[in-house]
């Protein structure tokens, strides 16, 4: 390597790693308001991750940069480094030991509050049936029984979408809605989340809620919502060619306007 290019490499490396840092301070690009009572724990495991993956980012470049600059071009030194086998193991052994104890580290705070984000439901959590398809989503609220319907995807058809199986009494009540998810503020929901043909991946970026949808399975999320609006919900998995049309949006609501939107919708679960 040439003297110039070692020095060019090196301010490119720099450049990089400053540039880097100063984008990631300026949060152009970052996460939506949390809108949720486990987003704060999420956001605090995300940006601990960051944290500690940028400062290995940023040691490890500006190492490559001086290295480069100080022995691109001295072949007799890299002779000398390379000749150290012994020093070379002990390095990577320890360089290794300190990742693997941080990622793991890491992971156990993941997964502690993956769990207790996720932990059971509340007895009092509303149901609410996502079934993902293209392109659309379509909602199922129970209703005055508090139990929905059951499905078959032989019944499916042009006029019942979700394949509600009529000849059950639970499905009298049912409402359904596409597109438009209305939920209470500060009242727990559980989401039910199926899909009628691919894989779907049902993504609420203001409340750090992301599963995917996928097909003859049913997995549950839960979460409480804390602030009133309306917000888009969107398909974070490729499903197809009009992938880019799959959204809908939910409304955060009070008890009183929730009631009254879903009175007026027409229940039958079809």
């Amino acid at each position: 390597m040439k003297r110039s290019e070692g020095t060019a490499l090196s301010v490119f490396l720099t450049v990089l790693v400053i540039s880097s840092a100063w984008l990631f301070t300026q949060r152009y690009w970052w996460m939506p308001e949390v809108a949720s009572v486990h987003g704060p724990a999420i956001d605090r495991v995300f940006s601990i991750v960051l944290v500690i993956t940028g400062i290995m980012f940023v040691v490890l470049q500006l190492t490559l940069a001086v290295l480069v600059f100080k022995f691109g071009r001295n072949r007799d030194v890299q002779r000398r480094l390379w000749s150290r086998p012994r020093a070379e193991k002990w390095f990577a052994i320890v360089a290794g030991s300190v990742i693997f104890m941080v990622d793991v580290s890491v992971y156990s705070l993941g997964e502690s509050e993956w769990l207790k984000a996720w932990k059971t439901a509340p007895a009092d959590a509303a149901l609410v049936e996502v079934t993902g398809e293209q392109f659309m989503w379509n909602f199922r609220y129970p209703g005055a029984d508090g139990a929905l319907g059951k499905t078959d995807p032989a019944l499916t058809t042009s006029s019942n979408a979700l394949g509600v199986d009529s000849r059950d009494p639970t499905s009298a009540d049912d409402v359904l809605s596409t597109n438009q998810l209305h939920l209470v503020v500060g009242k727990p929901v559980r989401m039910r989340i199926r899909s009628k043909d691919v894989i779907h991946s049902f993504n609420l970026p203001h409340f750090r809620v992301k599963q995917d949808a996928v097909p003859g399975m049913a997995i549950e999320v839960w979460f409480i919502p804390t602030r009133e609006g309306q917000f888009e919900i969107v398909c974070n998995q490729l499903c197809g060619l009009a992938h880019y049309r799959m959204k809908a949006f939910l409304t955060v609501e009070s008890q009183e306007s929730f009631s009254q939107w879903i009175s007026q919708m027409t229940p039958g679960g079809k």
